[in-house]
Parts: C-alpha cells; sequence; structure tokens
C-alpha cells in the first residue's frame, strides 16, 4: 500500500533547478535507499518531503495525512549532522523529545526506556550525550526519530560520518528498524543501500535515472563482468583492457580492474592469456554478477 505519492518535485535557488520533476511513491512497510553522489540534491529531496522547504514546483501527498495537511505526526527526520543537548543524559534528552511530540510524561519517559532497549544503548541511559560515540549518537537520533511512532523515517546520511564500527552498528539497526516502520534514507555509500534496502532511487544531477528493487535492477542492467586484482598497481594495464574487443567498460580502482564484457567465457580466455603473455602478476580473477555500483555507473553513463 502505497504511504506516499510524489510528483513533479521541483526546487530551484536563486533561478538554478537543482531538483527537476521527481517522480516515485513509497509504499509501507519498506526501507528505501534513495542513492546519488554529493550534490545530487538528496538532502534537498529529504527536506521537501519533512516539510522543512517548500518545494518550486509538484506535489507530495501522504495518504494518512490530517486534513489541516499537518505531516508531522506520519513522519520521524535524522539530519545528517543531528544537534544534541550533551549535558543532557541519553534518558532525559528521549523524554524531552518525547514530550515535544505530545507524549505525556509518564508515556514519553516509557517510550524513552523501550527505544533505548532497541536501539542498544539502554546501558547508557544515564550517561551525559556528549560522552556517547558517533555510533551511540546516531542511535539516538534514530530513536528520537521514531519516538511518536512515526509511519515513514528519514535519515540523511546516517552512516557517512562514522567508524566501520559505528557504520556497522546502525546497518543493524536501520535492518531491525524496518519491521516498525517505512525507512527511507540516502547515502553515497552504494553498499550499505545494498545490503539493507529493498528498493533503491538513483538521483543523479537532481533527477531520477532508476529506481527498483535490487533483483529488478540487476535483471535490467545485468551484464558478465571479470574483476581482476593485481599485487600492485601496474601503469598501463587497464588502458590494454579498455581497448579490448570484448570489452564494453572499465572501473580501476587502484590495483583492481574491473571489465563489463560482451562473451565472458571468450573473454576469460583471451584475457588470462594476455596476463600470462605480459607477466602480469595476478592475484585473483573472478567472474562475477554486477553490484550496485556497477549498475549506478551504468545509468549514469561513467
Amino acid at each position: 500500500m502505497s504511504l506516499i505519492q510524489i510528483q513533479g518535485l521541483k526546487k530551484s535557488f536563486q533561478g538554478t533547478e537543482v531538483i527537476k520533476g521527481l517522480d516515485f511513491k513509497l509504499e509501507k512497510g519498506k526501507c528505501i535507499a534513495l542513492l546519488g553522489p554529493n550534490g545530487a540534491g538528496k538532502t534537498t529531496t529529504l527536506r521537501m518531503l519533512s516539510g522543512l522547504m517548500k518545494p518550486t514546483g509538484g506535489s507530495i501527498v501522504f495518504n494518512d495525512a490530517k486534513k489541516d495537511g499537518d505531516i508531522r505526526h506520519l513522519i520521524g527526520y535524522l539530519p545528517q549532522f543531528p544537534v544534541f543537548y550533551e549535558w543532557m543524559s541519553g534518558l532525559e534528552f528521549l523524554q524531552y523529545v518525547g514530550q515535544l511530540t505530545g507524549l505525556t510524561s509518564k508515556e514519553a519517559k516509557e517510550r524513552s526506556k523501550e527505544l533505548l532497549e532497541l536501539v542498544g544503548i539502554s546501558d547508557a541511559k544515564n550517561r551525559r550525550v556528549g560522552k556517547y560515540s558517533g555510533g551511540m549518537k546516531q542511535r539516538l537520533g534514530i530513536a528520537q526519530a521514531i519516538i511518536h511512532r512515526p509511519q515513514l523515517v528519514m535519515l540523511d546520511e546516517p552512516v557517512s560520518a562514522l567508524d566501520p564500527f559505528g557504520r556497522r552498528e546502525v546497518l543493524e539497526l536501520l535492518e531491525g528498524l524496518k519491521k516498525e516502520t517505512t525507512i527511507l534514507f540516502s547515502t553515497h555509500i552504494l553498499n550499505d543501500a545494498e545490503e539493507v534496502c529493498d528498493e533503491i532511487l538513483f538521483l543523479h544531477n537532481g533527477e531520477i535515472v532508476e529506481s527498483g528493487t535490487m533483483e529488478d535492477l540487476r535483471e535490467r542492467h545485468q551484464q558478465a563482468k571479470i574483476d581482476l586484482i593485481f599485487r600492485k598497481k601496474t601503469v598501463g594495464i587497464a588502458d590494454v583492457f579498455n581497448h579490448h574487443a570484448l570489452t564494453l567498460s572499465i572501473l580501476e580502482e587502484g590495483n583492481r580492474i574491473s571489465v563489463i564484457v560482451k562473451d565472458v567465457e571468450l573473454a576469460r580466455k583471451e584475457f588470462l592469456k594476455l596476463i600470462s603473455d605480459n607477466d602480469w602478476h595476478l592475484e585473483k580473477f573472478e567472474i562475477s554478477s554486477m553490484t550496485l555500483e556497477d549498475v549506478f555507473m551504468k545509468v549514469v553513463g561513467k
């Protein structure tokens, strides 16, 4: 069942259109990733959906909005750089936020304890927020975003500023939250979206350039891919593969080269012979399916 419909959504700043007519809808009970590089318009889109920014054009329709158009009871929002009262304890902060959303003092206290347990920081409930790690603060931020049981939770780059441990903590939390509410989170880290989301929206230069489930995207864009990892970066190797007759596209990253090919079996034989003849120090040769990053690079024409 559809929770929200977006049609022709636009936003301009000083005459420059940065969001160029978005059309999509969000289904209840899904985890949706809004993917795109920095500057694609992800934050602007989330701020318009949350009501913090007025669109230049188009419409945002929440099916369960109040008659006066108030959507605050339907949404929870965590900005990319959340701000806390760091002199408060985690429990005090959640109780404060809960009462701001309309909960009674008793309801706010009970709900705060419940959420601190849910997000895994109950042991630190009486510790000052200023003493929390980055991952703990993000968990607390997610708890404040869902304290009033919203139908949609929007998270802006929830793991981009975290170290690997904090990032893992938050991704595991998002996986569990999918059972509680609909989640829309923005990120430029494609592996995170691939790991936890049900559906994906690719945003590029202010436009939705592709959307669907991971399975849908792979089915539409699947091509044979060969991953080559060398002992060290060797100058000129990528150019050789890039100009090979069987190569459709190539992505080079350090000592790793990923090649999309026309005929995977023929490419396997020819590539291995090429590597052997040139005595390139190959550490790994793998035939694999396209990742979300591969699909994105293909869609945006990189």
